[in-house]
């Protein structure tokens, strides 16, 4: 009888920690999308992304979300079916976020095509998804203060510190991507692209290396790698310009599925990769504080 009711009581336990888990989730949903939520550029593109792009924009989150999940997902988790599950609950989370906010500014209605609602939602989820899984590290851990809570709060600590040279660099990846989405689909990315000389973009791209270097290894910041025990050039090299290097990826990435580097020739291409790397960089090289 005890024994049924010790059982019974870890069960309830456990849904509640799930229940306020998913309650931060759709906090963190609605905080962290609320800039793309309210761009204008992000309702036109719901509209006028090709299919092909809008799939692939969706199905690269999932990694994503799977890796964001073992670090700092919403509850904690134990293997990767669990860290799965919770990447598509946070995909859920952040569609229906999108879904309900998009519908209260009136961006859509019921009198839209199901085509053209599933469009405009479906872009705006990414970041929605994404903000649900920051919930954990922003907001709490494992919802609540007690002594369980406090495991699942060290225990993501503790992945994130453990994290190998690859999992550091999948954190600076998440990070590049969660800051320059908020720019990437505005037209002002491409307007200051054709603004820059030459001169400009060299000295942006060198100002963006230079920055990368001073907030990931000279300012004391938590988590960050100690410059102790490694040789500065060898942090340099490792972290500093791999991260810029993801941080172009990245930046060439988004520009891509949002449309704006169709039909321009690849000096063009280069100059607004630089611009949009410039956020990207920043989120990858802060990716320990904001993650």
């Amino acid at each position: 009888m005890a024994e049924s009711s010790a059982k019974s009581g870890s069960k309830n336990h456990t849904n509640k920690n799930f229940l306020i888990g998913l309650a931060r989730a759709f906090a963190g949903a609605i905080i962290f999308s609320f800039p793309v939520l309210m761009t204008m550029e992000m309702w036109s593109l719901g509209f006028a992304i090709e299919t092909y792009r809008l799939v692939i924009f969706m199905a690269v989150a999932v990694p994503l979300l799977v890796g964001l999940s073992y670090f700092i997902g919403f509850e904690d988790t134990s293997c990767l079916q669990d860290d799965v599950i919770d990447a598509f609950a946070a995909y859920a989370v952040g569609f229906i976020t999108s879904g309900v906010m998009l519908f209260i500014f009136n961006v859509i209605n019921f009198e839209m095509s199901p085509v053209e609602l599933i469009g405009i939602i479906s872009i705006q989820a990414v970041v929605g998804a994404i903000g649900a899984m920051l919930a954990q590290s922003q907001l709490g851990a494992n919802g609540e203060n007690g002594e369980n809570g406090e495991k699942g709060e060290r225990e993501v600590e503790r992945k994130r510190r453990n994290a190998n040279y690859f999992g550091e660099l999948f954190l600076m990846l998440v990070g590049a991507v969660f800051l320059a989405m908020n720019p990437a689909p505005t037209e002002e990315i491409v307007l200051i692209s054709y603004k820059m000389t030459d001169t400009h973009v060299i000295i942006l791209a060198l100002l963006t290396i230079l920055l990368m270097h001073a907030f990931v290894y000279k300012l004391e910041f938590r988590g960050q790698e100690k410059s102790s025990e490694h040789s500065l050039l060898n942090l340099f090299f490792r972290f500093t310009i791999v991260g810029y290097a993801l941080s172009l990826i990245v930046g060439f990435y988004l520009v891509w599925i949002f449309g704006h580097v169709d039909g321009m020739s690849a000096d063009n291409v280069a100059r607004i990769v630089v611009v949009i790397a410039f956020p990207a960089a920043l989120g990858a090289s802060a990716s320990r504080l904001i993650l």
